[in-house]
């Protein structure tokens, strides 16, 4: 996956197929109509202009333009309408002009016609198609390869069919927020929790206002470390820490502006705990409360209590029992929490809120899929996520809002961070598509559903990073049901496999943590892009060493690409194990790869 991709349209064509015994599996294949996602939904009103006719490859038609022009006249004679030969499409088939719009009763008996000419492969219409939400304009989304590329992203473009953000409400627990255009229209209202002044550098303590007016500082103003060192050590510039993080989660898609944020619907509360020589961890305990909809003394009702919190901040120390207890209180109030595992290459449960149950404790992948150089691990990590790396190059970071001011607030700009701290908010902003797609999800079921749709890093992870890489499109599968999924656990593997001229090759899937035998509707989602897919044949392999095979090898059909769910009766092999994808190219001439493969239980 790239950046601004074109429009995709891909067809869910569902087979069952029954897998009988723990040993061997049978297969009785039956097609069910074809129906398409990631493209507008036609209406009973839906005109059609032409028709797209696929013949088998031994017709005159299919090889001669007059042949099929002279068909389409005789079609069009037959069903009293006017129809010809517009031009052939780059698979061979062709494409056949109806004379004008026609409803949908008079194309489907032409259609018909074609239909039951035994030398038609196929007839589909051609439809008009619209761009999903999948295409953003932002004009530096390039930038974001967290959010697409297929080594090291977090696969979110393919997640934005099924949920948005919209209607979910996220608190950022940080530095507060600089106004930025391409944040604006998703900021609610929120507060300042510092209690002391001087921190706060707003001229007051607490307030209903959580703008940030920087958190610059000169060399040892926050005193001395153990070693009797300077904190800090050299001066520093506003870091507008908070509005970097909302910008990952929510900054404004398709507006032709800087980035397109995570759940670009969701709304992004401010609530301010950081400032200058950082925060307290009572104000943290009290903004936690607030935001999730707690009541807090001296302060007013929060109307718009959070679905989720992300707290990129911490300190040394393990979990102390007031902050636990105010995440179990958001938790029981239905509110997700996240937090950051830490910056110091050392065990995450040395930290605090790193080290705190009812979390989701995210690492920070680079690029490539390592465990960044910085990153906490360990144990009490649950995921891991983009964090990016920047002493190479910037464009190894992750990229989001900021403000140019230094030691004042100064004018809307963009730059590239690293930390675990980037790598929160993309499972905070995958949370909130989790919460649009299912409002009724809790805290567990959203952690859960996290972590059991991960992939592999595709690097090395040493000390811990979790379940893995978040996989945004696999979880919103599993979540809400989209993509073919039956709200199921889903588990995929989207490395790619060659598929060579006359061989047979496979992809693995090894699931775990599923009780007994794979259910009797275990969906198999397939995504091969070939240029022939009439040469493959495509099987399911359990991990007994049974199989079934889900398509046969068909020489007429010349289409590319396989884009397809099946579901097969697995109730009689154990779910968990290594599930196998064997594809066998029968012919040459043509060849291919397997994209991506998806098992939901």
């Amino acid at each position: 996956m790239n950046g601004l991709r074109p429009l995709r349209i891909s067809v869910l064509a569902v087979a069952t197929t029954a897998l009988l015994g723990a040993s061997s599996l049978t297969a009785a294949a039956t097609s069910a109509p074809q129906e398409e996602r990631g493209a507008s939904t036609a209406t009973a009103e839906e005109t059609v202009e032409r028709l797209i006719v696929g013949y088998k490859s031994d017709a005159s038609e299919a090889k001669s333009d007059s042949a099929a022009d002279e068909d389409a006249k005789d079609k069009g004679e037959e069903t009293g309408e006017s129809l010809d030969f517009d031009r052939r499409l780059g698979t061979g088939a062709a494409l056949v002009d109806l004379g004008g719009k026609l409803d949908e009763q008079d194309a489907d008996d032409v259609a018909a016609a074609f239909r039951d000419d035994p030398d038609v492969a196929y007839v589909v219409p051609d439809k008009r198609m619209y761009a999903t939400a999948a295409t953003p304009n932002d004009t530096e989304y390039d930038r974001q390869w967290d959010l697409f590329e297929s080594t090291a992203g977090m696969n979110v473009p393919d997640a934005w069919d099924e949920a948005t953000g919209d209607g979910v409400n996220v608190a950022v627990i940080d530095t507060g927020y600089v106004a930025h255009a391409d944040l604006a229209a998703n900021v609610v209202s929120g507060y300042d929790f510092i209690s002391d002044p001087w921190m706060a550098q707003d001229g007051g303590g607490r307030d209903s206002n959580p703008a940030d007016v920087g958190d610059w500082m000169d060399e040892g103003e926050c005193g001395t470390d153990a070693n009797g060192d300077p904190v800090p050590s050299a001066d520093t510039n506003n870091s507008w820490h908070g509005t970097h993080v909302a910008g990952t989660i929510a900054a404004t898609a398709g507006n032709n502006k800087g980035i397109a944020g995570i759940a670009y619907d969701a709304t992004i509360q401010p609530v301010r705990v950081l400032g200058k020589c950082g925060g307290t961890t009572a104000d943290i305990i009290d903004a936690i409360t607030w935001a999730s909809g707690g009541s807090v003394s001296g302060v007013p009702s929060n109307s718009t209590p959070a679905d989720v919190i992300n707290m990129s901040l911490g300190g040394e120390g393990t979990c102390d029992a007031g902050t636990q207890s105010a995440i179990n209180s958001a938790v029981s109030r239905g509110t997700t929490i996240v937090v950051a595992a830490g910056n110091d290459n050392l065990n995450a449960r040395l930290f605090n809120p790193a080290s705190c149950g009812n979390v989701i404790t995210v690492a920070a992948s680079d690029r490539q899929g390592n465990r960044a150089y910085y990153s906490n691990y360990g144990s009490v990590v649950d995921i891991t996520a983009p964090g990016g790396e920047t002493p190479s190059s910037s464009a190894n970071g992750i990229w989001s809002t900021l403000n140019t001011g230094s030691r004042s607030v100064g004018s809307d700009t963009y730059a590239a961070y690293q930390g675990t701290s980037m790598a929160a908010p993309h499972i905070a902003g995958l949370a909130a598509l989790m919460y649009e797609a299912t409002p009724s999800i809790t805290p567990a079921q959203v952690e859960s559903t996290i972590k059991s749709n991960a992939r592999t890093l595709p690097g090395s992870c040493s000390g811990g990073c979790g379940y893995g890489l978040a996989d945004a499109a696999a979880t919103l599968g599993a979540d809400s049901g989209g993509s073919g999924s039956t709200g199921g656990t889903v588990f995929t593997n989207s490395d790619n496999v060659t598929i060579s001229d006359n061989s047979t090759v496979s992809s693995s899937i090894t699931v775990s943590g599923i009780s007994g035998n794979a259910p009797s509707d275990l969906e198999i989602d397939v995504d091969i892009k070939h240029t022939y897919r009439g040469d493959l044949e495509i099987a399911i392999v359990a991990p007994s060493g049974g199989s079934a095979v889900l398509k046969s090898a068909d020489g007429d059909d010349d289409a590319a690409n396989v884009n397809t769910t099946y579901s097969v009766d697995a109730s009689g092999v154990t779910a968990n194990g290594t599930w196998k994808l064997r594809v066998t190219d029968t012919y040459s001439g043509d060849t291919g790869y397997i994209d991506s493969w998806s098992l939901t239980f």
